[in-house]
């Protein structure tokens, strides 16, 4: 090989090494950004310091809503940032944080979040249940394809609407929702649950029924 040929040959395993880079820091950033419909723990940290800073009054309950966008902008403003309303690793710094680990650590706080609301007081395979019935609509076809979409798609759930979904979260629901997440599926594959005592939907007494939990009925 000459040794302009070997020159070339270099430069180019130069450029590729250089943009896998920029790939592999692109998706970094992108890991590290948190936005309204974001939640867990780093979000929780970001509500507490935005409160004890005085930027925000709601409720610190790791969900970020359009109140936590609204004191992140100001917190910006303030301090020189963009204000995007956006949690980005510059404003995470700004803010002393250093970030979660990953995605699931979110898809987790988010699942025991639903399962405290939902499933507070039922026994703990009642708790895994629910949240099995979540992780078996995101892999079916008639529902959205995350956590997120599933849990917080219109209707689908009372504690989003009656508020309880930002209630502490019991410590058996972060249990159960790893257990969930990991596979264990008490309901043998349902897809709805409901509390007869409490159910006002006629059409949910059609759904086929798989086993009872508790209090609750779960159903194909």
């Amino acid at each position: 090989m000459s040794k302009e040929r070997r020159k070339l040959c270099l430069a180019l395993v130069v450029v590729f090494t250089v943009n896998l880079l920029v790939i592999a820091v692109a998706q970094s950033v992108a890991a590290q950004t948190y936005k309204k419909g974001s939640s867990g723990q780093t979000v929780t940290q970001i509500q507490t310091k935005l409160r004890d800073w005085g930027y925000y009054s709601g409720a610190v309950d790791g969900v970020y809503g359009t109140g936590t966008e609204t004191a992140v902008k100001k917190f910006q403003r303030k301090n020189g940032l963009d204000p995007d309303g956006k949690v980005g690793p510059a404003t995470l710094a700004a803010l002393g944080i250093s970030g979660e680990t990953g995605a699931a650590s979110g898809d987790v706080e988010l699942l025991a979040r639903l399962i405290s609301a939902e499933a507070r007081g039922e026994p703990y395979d009642g708790q895994v249940a629910v949240g099995a019935v979540v992780l078996n609509r995101v892999r079916h076809p008639s529902f959205p394809n995350t956590m997120s979409g599933v849990i917080y798609q219109a209707g689908a759930f009372t504690c989003l609407q009656d508020g309880q979904f930002y209630e502490p979260v019991a410590d058996s629901a972060y249990k159960a929702a790893r257990a969930a997440m990991a596979g264990s599926d008490p309901t043998g594959g349902a897809i709805y649950y409901f509390n007869p005592v409490t159910a006002t939907s006629k059409w949910i007494w059609s759904r086929p029924l798989i086993i009872t939990i508790g209090k609750h009925r779960f159903c194909s």
